[in-house]
């Protein structure tokens, strides 16, 4: 038996060829090729069968199934019948696995560039689609609200302490450092046009009015919609892979009441509790800026915001922090209830959530701040 794989043509009959392979037919050794058996076939045109005698065959792997393989496309082309009787059982169940289903010309989708008014096209579908979902799944959260105060959402309040404390307490690192470094840039920002002036001490109305009447509740919003709304849509699309979603429809749980609710929930409780926290912050960032380089009493500087920031600025930031905690809860958990059913599709999901989440944010402060001038406040 020789050490590497050898093949020895034969022909028992006028039309028949014998290949006889022997050896170690295995990658990496000397293989003979499926040419020589080709040269044989047009040195003898009469040839209709191909039968094999693999008695003397030692060890083999893909490197005899390629053979086999290319010796196969080679009869086929030259409609000689290829008769695998006498291959080793294993080989040919490879081969015939190798060529049940040959790929279709015609199985990959042709590449072509849709027109613009196609595009277009899609694109409108695509709006109007979403949109209806959207009204639908705000349909189901007024619904799972209504039930709410009636006592009747099937929720459990762990749930809601636990999410509470993952959107509060361990986002205040965060909003801190975001919020303080607003107000600290609103300060230099007025400083740089009030010192042209000589009133420098109007840096304490400006950032005072600016991070309590709306910039706390933007910032406080938009670093909300990238921690929370983001986690939130992972989380359901996650759970809607798993068909955990599923699962809770079919035990009669509504997933709206279980799921989106106390999230919902904890996000309009705390935002404003945030926003007050953030407005502290930002604040005392202008004060970094009115004391240290403006030359600003501490408690003048504390005087001039407390007289220039009234409740009813107060009042419209708290207000716009509440909105925007119900619009990021939404945003991520509408997104992870629409989720696909692929490890890809929690990525996009979350990516989803978030832009969702601050365009809406950037909406309703538009809203907001039409209202409040139409109404004089």
């Amino acid at each position: 038996m020789t050490a590497h794989g050898e093949m020895i043509i034969e022909q028992p009959a006028a039309d028949t060829l014998k290949v006889i392979l022997s050896g170690h037919w295995k990658l990496g050794g000397e293989l003979p090729g499926a040419d020589k058996v080709q040269l044989t076939l047009e040195s003898k045109p009469g040839v209709r069968n191909l039968v094999f005698d693999t008695r003397e065959l030692a060890n083999w792997d893909t490197g005899l199934l390629t053979f086999l393989i290319n010796l196969d496309t080679l009869c086929s082309r030259q409609q000689i019948r290829l008769n695998r009787d006498g291959l080793p059982q294993g080989a040919k169940k490879l081969l015939e696995l190798a060529s049940a289903v040959p790929e279709k010309k015609d199985a990959r989708a042709a590449e072509g560039r849709a027109s613009f008014l196609a595009y277009l096209g899609n694109q409108t579908v695509d709006f109007f689609r979403s949109a209806g979902d959207m009204l639908e799944f705000l349909g189901d959260t007024v619904i799972a609200v209504l039930r709410l105060l009636r006592g009747k959402a099937q929720y459990r309040r762990t749930d809601l302490g636990l999410i509470m404390q993952a959107v509060s307490a361990q986002a205040l690192p965060i909003v801190s450092l975001i919020c303080f470094l607003v107000g600290l840039i609103l300060a230099f920002i007025g400083a740089i046009q009030l010192k042209l002036f000589g009133a420098q001490i109007y840096v304490a109305d400006l950032v005072g009015i600016a991070m309590v009447r709306l910039m706390a509740a933007i910032m406080t919003g938009i670093v909300m919609a990238g921690r929370t709304g983001g986690a939130f849509a992972a989380q359901l699309g996650t759970m809607q892979v798993n068909q955990e979603i599923d699962a809770l429809k079919t035990l009669g749980i509504s997933p709206m009441e279980f799921l989106v609710l106390p999230r919902m929930l904890a996000l309009a409780v705390m935002m404003p509790l945030l926003c007050l926290y953030a407005n502290i912050m930002g604040i005392l960032g202008g004060m970094v800026v009115g004391v240290g380089m403006l030359n600003i009493g501490f408690i003048e500087y504390y005087n001039e915001t407390a007289k220039a920031v009234g409740l009813w600025n107060l009042g419209i930031g708290l207000f716009s922090g509440l909105v925007f905690g119900v619009i990021v809860a939404l945003a991520g958990c509408m997104r992870g209830m629409q989720c696909g059913r692929s490890a890809s599709a929690v990525g996009d999901a979350a990516t989803s959530a978030v832009v969702t989440a601050i365009v809406g944010i950037i909406v309703s402060t538009a809203v907001i701040t039409i209202l409040c001038n139409m109404l004089g406040i």
